[in-house]
């Protein structure tokens, strides 16, 4: 009887006009290959992460930040952020 504990990236999305990174993981506990438990989590990250959050990403989560993130998008961001 071995239960094992797994995450899972389920979905990442972009949305908006700042190009927010949307991610979707689910905990999923088994025992013996069968789910007996399920739970999701949600994350939505910014251009201004830091350094060392971004670093603790998952790597697909980490390429398709560093594409959608433009310097164009980034300077925005910051503009939207200053301006509140």
């Amino acid at each position: 009887m071995a239960i094992t504990k797994e995450n899972e990236i389920v979905k990442i999305e972009v949305v908006g006009k700042y190009k927010a990174v949307q991610i979707r993981t689910d905990t999923v506990i088994k025992e013996d290959d069968t789910e007996i438990s399920r739970s999701i989590t949600r994350q939505v990250i910014h251009p201004d992460i830091s350094a060392e959050d971004f670093a603790l990403q998952d790597s697909e989560v980490q390429a398709i930040a560093n594409v959608v993130w433009t310097q164009a998008v980034k300077d925005a961001w910051a503009a939207n952020l200053a301006s509140k």
